[in-house]
């Protein structure tokens, strides 16, 4: 009788894991579907970039992009700056794509909200993301923070902030941590830092950090941009 019953145990066991894995596989889907709902947006923006060895001034502009990965900043005052891949400003970069294995971690806490925490590990050895970590808010079904470790830059951590665009997964408001070992931003971005009084540069690479703070005031979304709209200028 015990052998039965422990027998019983273990398949009961066995089978809340596996349901439970089943609902955090779910739950990414739903907001992975959601976020890539949005094919193309154009967005007026204010930008704070703040990093340990040089003072930038807010830099304000029309970001635009459109899936999977292009983007497009132009600065109030003309100059178009085409960024990086590694730049990863949306959080459609920070999600990974195709298949992928997904670790229910539990319930953590942001600021007063209860959210769901999952670990998103991609079935492709060659993909450019090797782990990301979602805080995911099961009411509203958007993403409030990110946790990404990709190959090439480290790891990048964004927490978000919704209101208007909550039923588009856009956020009003992103803020972006990095650590700046071999990190470069954009000359486009930092082009006037110079006018600027410069703190004193740090002797220890390894551990500068960085945030960039973006607000963004107004979107229009799916306005069908093509990708001629983000080729780089042909040189005179």
């Amino acid at each position: 009788m015990r052998k039965y019953l422990l027998l019983l145990l273990l398949f009961t066991c066995c089978a809340f894991n596996s349901a439970h894995a089943a609902d955090a596989s779910a739950l990414f889907q739903s907001l992975r579907s959601k976020v890539l709902s949005v094919q193309d947006y154009t967005a007026d923006v204010k930008m704070n970039i703040n990093v340990s060895y040089m003072r930038i001034p807010q830099l304000n502009g029309t970001l635009y992009y459109k899936a999977p990965d292009k983007m497009r900043l132009e600065r109030h005052g003309g100059l178009s700056i085409l960024p990086k891949k590694n730049i990863n400003l949306t959080l459609s970069n920070l999600i990974p794509g195709g298949n992928v294995t997904v670790i229910d971690m539990g319930n953590a806490l942001i600021g007063a909200k209860t959210v769901r925490v999952l670990k998103v590990i991609p079935d492709d050895e060659k993909s450019d993301i090797i782990l990301t970590k979602i805080w995911v808010d099961e009411t509203d079904l958007v993403a409030l923070r990110t946790e990404t470790t990709t190959r090439n830059d480290g790891t990048v951590t964004m927490d978000l902030e919704y209101g208007r665009y909550t039923n588009s997964c856009l956020p009003d408001k992103v803020t972006i941590f990095m650590n700046l070992k071999d990190y470069k931003l954009p000359k486009g971005v930092t082009m006037d830092y110079n006018d600027q009084p410069q703190p004193p540069k740090s002797t220890d690479k390894k551990n500068q950090k960085g945030t960039i703070k973006i607000t963004y005031l107004k979107y229009s979304i799916n306005t069908g941009l093509t990708d001629k709209f983000f080729a780089a200028p042909e040189k005179q």
